[in-house]
């Protein structure tokens, strides 16, 4: 039976019409072109899986481009975690480009601009020259200072190069139309002077180009055939061809800048500089804190690359900005783990079990299945002893038919291990249960084949032997915000939002079998969810991060 070929997205379908025209497959070239002023986010993500995505499809080329054109905002620190999250995304780029590396090209490109009078240094604060760019349905005003000599640009322009002008004083605009119905077209700003070291040139530079000079002509000089953008910058295109027609040779190949539509994720926000306030603010530990929305919060938090990369494929490429639910993602990750994290048992809020009728200082191993998933994980054995915690919320006094977990009178069964029964409890002066007293059946043993071990009962507990357990430190991460959409309301600080639950940290009581983990192993807590081993875990302190529940429990408080 012919395999069904998956359909081609609208930016595959541009692809594949220029390829029938203007190029050819040895052509292709694609770039991921971010700033490095902040760390990499969910966004992103859909970014870095589009372009490398293309690459791998038509066998091209990707560059990793950093436009580091503004040495205010951009650090080395960003630089490195970009590249360390494209990697662990799973993609290699064939060229590491910088747009400073375009510094001189780029000065000597609007140098000739100046030459041809199609460029010229502004005087003019920036107030006013916002305020004589007109508004949308009325033209701009022309520049007092438009129409200076050749001459006269050229000498100022090279002061500004040479650090002559403090910040503000001047301008370089290119000389386009005022009167455009495009206000990015009425005589857009191409350098201004930045009295700042940059992280790669450091003062070799006072003047820096802006984006829109920038990003088509470093494109050109790659020799970037399509340069793909999130759809803000749809008003931009005008400009980027402006530029290019000024510039391009016949004899090489002229880069198409072409739009998709962002995809932002519910419950979070992904503004860079808004991420920045809540780690300045301290509402998180870091750019790489497990509820960040970054590429480094969720490897953080556990999430497998390949979980990201379903999840991107899921939604797809499309023409029109949207919210997606993060609920969709954390299926993903959910669904990953499942087939390859190994089951363990842990309590995250114990309450004592005495099984009174199991011989006192007598232990025994038990055969545990590691994945029921995958056979090829095998088994492990976990200890068994008189004295266990299971959870509180696992044991009531009285309950209803309905409770299929531990109650007085009642029967459960211990993961791996024996049936037991409930006999009695101990109160504190509180009225609080701090102890279960319950009777075990020997003959019970789950796999060892006995008429008694095969008797079903409703309810399977896990549980941990308290002599044998490893303590750890256990992060109870939560959704960062309340609201689906925490920036959408302009009346209200998205601050308001952030969810003050978010994180929780207890106590938790594993078995021993996790006592050699390391940092960013993955596993599942039976019956509670997928953890994985954070970065702050010692060889004397055990750190675990919640990655994802078990079920999507946030579905359920929407029904409600």
């Amino acid at each position: 039976m012919e395999e069904t070929k998956k359909s081609l997205n609208f930016i595959e379908h541009i692809i594949e019409e220029d390829l029938g025209k203007d190029y050819s497959k040895s052509d292709l070239r694609f770039r991921f072109p971010p700033e490095p002023n902040g760390y990499l986010h969910i966004g992103h993500a859909s970014s870095i899986c589009l372009n490398f995505g293309l690459g791998l499809r038509y066998n091209a080329p990707v560059n990793l481009r950093f436009d580091d054109t503004n040495p205010a905002k951009e650090e080395k620190e960003y630089v490195d975690a970009i590249k360390r999250d494209v990697e662990w995304l799973g993609f290699q780029w064939d060229k590491e480009c910088y747009a400073s590396d375009y510094f001189q090209q780029l000065y000597d490109w609007a140098v000739l601009l100046i030459k041809d009078g199609k460029a010229y240094v502004d005087s003019q604060s920036s107030e006013e020259m916002a305020k004589q760019k007109g508004t949308p349905t009325e033209p701009g005003v022309e520049s007092p200072y438009r129409n200076r000599t050749v001459a006269e640009n050229l000498a100022l322009f090279e002061q500004m190069k040479n650090g002559d002008f403090e910040e503000g004083i001047h301008v370089l605009r290119a000389k386009i139309d005022m009167a455009s119905t495009n206000m990015l077209m009425r005589d857009p700003i191409m350098y201004r002077v930045i009295h700042r070291a940059h992280h790669r040139t450091n003062t070799d530079w006072c003047i820096y180009p802006m984006y829109d000079w920038t990003h088509g002509e470093s494109d050109y000089i790659e020799q970037v055939s399509h340069s793909l953008c999130t759809l803000e910058f749809l008003p931009h295109r005008e400009l980027y061809d402006w530029f290019l027609d000024q510039l391009v040779s016949k004899d090489k190949l002229r880069p198409k800048q072409r739009e998709f539509a962002r995809r932002n994720l519910s419950h979070t926000v992904v503004s860079k500089r808004k991420l920045l306030k809540l780690v300045e603010d301290g509402v998180v530990s870091g750019w790489d804190d497990p509820r960040m929305p970054t590429i480094s919060g969720m490897r953080r938090r556990g999430y497998p690359p390949e979980s990201i990369r379903n999840f991107v494929d899921t939604i797809g490429i499309a023409k029109r900005d949207n919210v997606v639910d993060v609920s969709l993602l954390e299926f993903h990750v959910r669904e990953h783990l499942n087939k390859v994290a190994p089951r363990v048992m842990a309590v995250l809020n114990p309450l004592k079990v005495v099984i009174t009728n199991y011989p006192e200082g007598e232990e025994e191993w038990l055969k545990a299945e590691n994945n029921p998933e995958d056979e090829s994980a095998g088994t492990r054995e976990v200890p068994f002893s008189r004295e266990i915690y299971i959870e509180q919320e696992d044991f009531k006094e009285e309950a209803n038919r309905k409770f299929f977990r531990l109650k007085l009178g009642g029967e459960v069964r211990l993961k791996n291990g024996y049936i037991i029964k409930a006999e009695s409890c101990t109160k504190d002066e509180n009225g609080n249960i701090v102890e279960v007293q319950c009777t075990y059946d020997p003959k019970s043993k789950s796999g060892s084949g006995t008429e008694e071990s095969l008797r079903k009962v409703k309810g399977t507990l896990h549980w941990v032997s308290i002599k044998h357990a490893e303590t750890a430190e256990i992060r109870l991460y939560d959704r960062l915000f309340t609201n689906e959409t925490p920036d959408a309301n302009k009346e209200k600080d998205f601050m308001e939002f952030v969810n003050r639950d978010s994180l929780q940290i207890v106590t938790g009581y594993l078995e021993p079998s996790l006592k050699n983990v390391t940092i960013g192993d993955q596993v599942q807590f039976q019956r509670l969810g997928y953890f994985n081993v954070d970065q702050d875990s010692t060889d004397e302190k055990l750190i675990f991060n919640r990655t994802v529940g078990l079920r999507d429990t946030w579905a359920k408080l929407k029904e409600k």
